[in-house]
């Protein structure tokens, strides 16, 4: 038992937030009335944002070793939230509120936003910035996935989806 909650890394500074931040967006993401996406668009998006996110992990943390979440020798709790849940439900938040009307305003509040979380965590002390530069890649990656990525995944996969009906 000790050794599963040593693995759960439940004792890194600051753990509370990215675990409570997580878990507020993806219960908003599954209660929020579905405007401009469906289940299976949010069961997609949910899983494919998940997996770059951890894919990213893995390059920006581990492999270039850029970043530290909590424990850097543990994957625990807070990096399963930060990782999975904080940005496939924003990911599926923003999709399903954005439009042609108000799409900047949008990718302006959710970098804006993502920008916040990621410095809440600084500020908390699970995340450890070691050679990123925050307000600079940080904001750009954000600014591009709200304007460019996300749009083009829904874009192709409502494309699909319809043409296999």
């Amino acid at each position: 038992m000790h050794s599963l909650i040593q693995n759960l890394d439940l004792s890194a500074r600051g753990i509370w937030f990215p675990v409570s931040v997580g878990l507020l967006l993806f219960f908003f993401s599954l209660l929020m009335p579905k405007r401009r996406i469906n289940w299976l668009e949010f069961y997609i998006t949910f899983g494919v944002v998940g997996y770059v996110a951890w894919i990213s992990d893995t390059v920006v943390g581990g492999m270039l070793d850029l970043v530290d979440l909590g424990n850097p020798k543990i994957t625990g709790l807070g990096e399963l939230a930060s990782y999975s849940f904080i940005p496939s439900s924003l990911s599926i938040i923003y999709l399903n509120y954005a439009n042609k009307t108000n799409k900047w305003i949008l990718v302006l509040l959710f970098t804006l936003f993502s920008t916040l979380i990621e410095w809440m965590m600084i500020q908390t002390g699970y995340l450890k910035m070691k050679n990123w530069d925050f307000f600079f890649f940080s904001i750009i990656a954000y600014l591009m996935v709200f304007s460019l990525i996300l749009p083009v995944h829904l874009t192709v996969l409502k494309k699909n989806l319809l043409h296999n009906k």
